[in-house]
C-alpha cells in the first residue's frame, strides 16, 4: 500500500457523510487512529515475501467425482397404474 492510504481530516468526514453518522471531533480522531493501525497492519502483511503458496482451504480440495454410466433398472413406473396405455399414464378426456 502507498502512502495515499493515510487517514486524514478530510477522508474521516468523508467517510462520517457516506455512512451518515455523527460523530464529534474527539470520536472522528479516535477512529482515525484505529483505522491507520488496520491499515498499517494491512500494510506489513503485504510486505511479507514467502515461498508458500496460500492457504485458502485447510484440506486439498480434489475432483470426485465418479465416471457416468448408464445402467439398465427394473424400475417401471407405470406398474402401479391402471390408467395407462401405449406406455403412457392416461388421463380423464377433456372437452
Amino acid at each position: 500500500m502507498a502512502d495515499y492510504w493515510k487517514i486524514d481530516k478530510k477522508l474521516m468526514d468523508r467517510i462520517c457523510a457516506v455512512a451518515r453518522l455523527t460523530l464529534t471531533e474527539k470520536e472522528k480522531d479516535m477512529y482515525a487512529k484505529q483505522l491507520s493501525d488496520v491499515l498499517e497492519a494491512f500494510k506489513q502483511i503485504d510486505g511479507i515475501e514467502s515461498k508458500e503458496s496460500p492457504a485458502f482451504h485447510s484440506v486439498t480440495v480434489e475432483n470426485v467425482w465418479r465416471e457416468d454410466v448408464a445402467k439398465k433398472t427394473d424400475w417401471e413406473p407405470l406398474g402401479n397404474s391402471k390408467h395407462k396405455e401405449n406406455g403412457y399414464f392416461k388421463g380423464p378426456r377433456i372437452v
